[in-house]
């Protein structure tokens, strides 16, 4: 158990294409963080929390060997690893989506090659070196998997494959790659040492922040929704609202008025607000959210 004088969690971040969105995310559950230029030890507003910048490539080796107490990193380079830790939480965000990213073996356009196994015999180049491996023997293909040293598109055109990340697919498609089959899917996690999770103090922080977190990732995809409505339509308004939710109903100060509110999915609400202003709603106002915590 942690040292009562002592407490503090330590937290990898992860330095390179998440690290803006993640401390986006941060801030959106309630945590300031900011760092100086240069430095790898970002501050955090709380006093019990210290945290250090890590690429996400090797941040679950730090976590495993208790360098940290926590880290979020992506479950690609958990596996990559085959790092031993606690799978806290999943967050669904990449660097600009709120969607996971996935490995695809890729081939140029122009290649004759449809299927993994025509790789029989070449070389393939990935910064996911262990785990394009083990695909490539699950499947009994006899392939020579060498690692890239980044802009792996570029060597598309001079071995027989790839394995690159994608999140969208444009870039493959703008460099005229293809996709053959995908390797894997995969988000980000936030993670925890295994002794650092079977001690008390830290395993209350650490679900607190991954509850924090976790409430931050699903405002992202809510709004909240105030209107107005007359009882006269008050029951066509809320037969229009999702089954699922319960609106708060108050009475204005003006007799017969009442204030209507709601928790809804973005997509949801910009479908329903023209239906609800036809169905006599009005003063309608929507609003963003930082956290939802069901």
């Amino acid at each position: 158990m942690s040292d009562p004088k002592e407490q503090m969690l330590k937290i990898g971040l992860p330095k390179g294409s998440l690290q803006e969105s993640t401390f986006d995310l941060f801030r959106r559950a309630g945590y300031h963080v900011s760092l100086s230029s240069r430095s790898y030890y970002p501050s955090i507003d709380d006093p019990e929390i210290s945290a250090v910048l890590f690429r996400s490539q090797e941040m679950s080796r730090y976590v495993e060997d208790g360098v940290v107490d926590v880290g979020l990193t992506g479950y690609d380079w958990i596996c990559e690893n085959e790092s031993d830790v606690v799978e806290v939480s999943e967050l669904i965000y990449s660097k600009a989506k709120l969607v996971p990213v996935r490995w695809v073996l890729v081939v140029p356009n122009e290649s004759e090659v449809t299927t993994p196994e025509q790789l029989a015999g070449g070389i393939v180049a990935t910064e996911l070196v262990g785990v394009v491996r083990r695909y490539f023997k699950k499947k009994n293909i006899d392939v020579r998997v060498e690692f890239s040293w980044g802009a792996t598109e570029v060597k598309a055109r001079l071995v027989e494959g790839i394995v690159d990340v994608t999140e969208t697919g444009s870039s493959l498609r703008a460099n005229n790659l293809r996709i053959i089959d995908t390797i894997m899917t995969s988000t980000t996690r936030l993670i925890a040492n295994k002794a650092a999770w079977e001690d008390e103090w830290k395993r209350t922080r650490i679900e607190d922040l991954a509850m924090m977190l976790t409430g931050a990732m699903d405002a992202r995809r809510m709004v909240g929704l105030k209107l107005n409505v007359h009882d006269d339509q008050l029951a066509d308004v809320l037969a229009l609202l999702p089954a699922e939710k319960s609106p708060t109903v108050n009475s204005l100060a003006e007799a017969s008025w009442n204030a209507v509110e709601v928790i809804l999915d973005e997509q949801v609400e910009r479908k329903l607000t023209p239906q609800l202003k036809r169905a006599g709603a009005s003063g309608i106002f929507t609003y963003p959210l930082n956290k939802v915590i069901p």
